[in-house]
């Protein structure tokens, strides 16, 4: 568990510092890597060339791990994330990483949910919902 844990932090903090220490030590060539709102990067490659250009125009300013859950070759990572685009837009949303591994510790599949910080209750001024007028996050 303590070396699945220490992979996935390192994945985290290349992305917050922009650097590549080892995308070939962390994922199987033919990884699979599923965004919360849809990209699919089908192998090691795409993930490497994704992470490049990404960090091209924006920058991750946090990215917290709040817990592992381990079960089998199956690890879930609950995480708080905020990036800003250098477009001036800023994203952030709690999420999770579903991760499996390959027998030699190397990430094979890595599915992203997420999950809308700005949380409220429909119900809170009677039985009837009063949902907010606003536009669903992509995730």
């Amino acid at each position: 568990m303590y070396e699945r844990e220490k992979i996935i932090r390192l994945w985290f903090s290349m992305w917050l510092t922009q650097q590549d220490f080892g995308i070939d030590d962390i994922f199987a060539e033919d990884v699979v890597y599923i965004e919360s709102w849809g990209p699919k990067y089908d192998n090691r490659k795409t993930v490497k060339h994704w992470f490049d250009e990404w960090n091209t125009r924006g920058k991750v300013i946090s990215w917290d791990i709040k817990q592992f859950i381990h079960k089998d070759n199956q690890t879930v990572v609950v995480w708080y994330f905020k990036n800003e685009m250098y477009n001036g837009k800023i994203e952030e949303f709690d999420g999770i990483s579903m991760i499996e591994w390959a027998a030699d510790n190397k990430i094979k599949l890595l599915k992203e949910f997420g999950c809308n910080r700005n949380n409220y209750n429909p119900y809170e001024n009677g039985d009837k919902p009063q949902f907010r007028d606003e536009k669903a996050s992509w995730f």
